[in-house]
C-alpha cells in the first residue's frame, strides 16, 4: 500500500522512506495526546510537542528538571518520545 508522496506503508502511521520506517504526522499527533493525558499533572513538564527528525516525525518532551525524564516513556504508540531539559519557564 501506498502512503503520503508514494511512500510504502509498513505499519499504521508509519511509511517506508530512505531513512527505515518514519511516524507520519496523524499518528503522532493521536500519541501526542495520549501522551498529554498521561504527564498532565507532572508540574516539570513544561511542554509536549511534535518535532521533525530524519526518521519522521518525534514526540518532543520539555522538561525543567532532568530528574523528571525517567517518568517519561522512550515510546507511545510506536511513536518515538525526546526529552530535552529547558528549565522552569516564566512568563515575560
Amino acid at each position: 500500500m501506498r502512503g503520503h508522496q508514494g511512500q510504502r506503508r509498513v505499519a499504521p502511521g508509519q511509511v517506508a522512506g530512505h531513512h527505515g520506517r518514519m511516524t507520519d504526522r496523524a499518528a503522532a499527533r493521536a500519541a501526542k495526546n495520549t501522551l498529554t493525558a498521561r504527564l498532565s499533572g507532572d508540574p516539570r513538564v513544561v511542554g509536549i510537542g511534535l518535532a521533525r527528525r530524519a526518521s519522521g516525525y518525534v514526540l518532543k518532551v520539555d522538561l525543567t528538571d532532568p530528574a523528571a525524564a525517567p517518568r517519561v516513556p522512550g515510546d507511545v504508540d510506536g511513536v518515538r518520545v525526546v526529552t530535552e531539559v529547558i528549565g522552569t519557564v516564566r512568563p515575560l
